[in-house]
């Protein structure tokens, strides 16, 4: 990996819900890709146990969603926030220089929330830049209406792993269709 473009690291969460103060992480996955956005290695995808309370708290839309995603009924079964972190930090040195890549993935701003909270020692290791696909949909859904209406449709079903590979695949597509070379 070349120190001066440094590969990328994917993450998506799922949560129990969105508030830092009351909600838990529940599902983490991550991807590293290089430059060009190609997949190395095959990434890290593990499900966080948490408390019956955290789960019973859940407002009837997450834990629909949990629930159709297949995600619920394997919480109580999942491993602990620090196995996960340590998964997670295992994979990333095989591919990534500790502080020099940058987050990536769909609204990882409330991801990023997440991983401080719970995993100090992962958030540490990110980069303090993010590379936000959603912001990029935002430019061209106002620039490029035709581009963003034409853009691949989600697949990932709210599971952490799908839902970085959608990610990375809608960034492909927006960097052929606008992200274009000067001729």
């Amino acid at each position: 990996m070349a120190s001066d473009n440094p590969n990328l690291i994917w993450i998506d969460c799922e949560m129990t819900g969105l508030s830092l103060e009351r909600d838990a992480l529940v599902e983490i996955a991550v991807l590293v890709t290089d430059a060009e956005l190609n997949v190395l290695g095959d990434g890290v995808d593990v499900v966080i146990a948490t408390s019956s309370e955290k789960l019973e708290q859940m407002n009837p839309e997450v834990r629909a969603m949990h629930a159709d995603s297949g995600l619920l009924p394997l919480i109580p079964g999942g491993i602990s926030i620090e196995a996960a972190e340590k998964k997670v930090l295992e994979f990333l040195a095989h591919h990534t220089v500790p502080g020099k890549s940058p987050l990536a993935g769909n609204s990882v701003g409330m991801d990023r929330n997440f991983i401080a909270r719970d995993m100090p020692l992962l958030n540490d290791y990110l980069h303090y830049r993010t590379i936000d696909v959603s912001s990029v949909k935002e430019l061209a859904r106002r620039w490029y209406p035709k581009v963003y209406f034409a853009a691949p449709k989600k697949t990932g079903n709210h599971r952490a792993l799908g839902d970085i590979q959608d990610s990375i695949a809608e960034l492909k597509y927006y960097r052929e269709n606008i992200f274009l070379p000067h001729q």
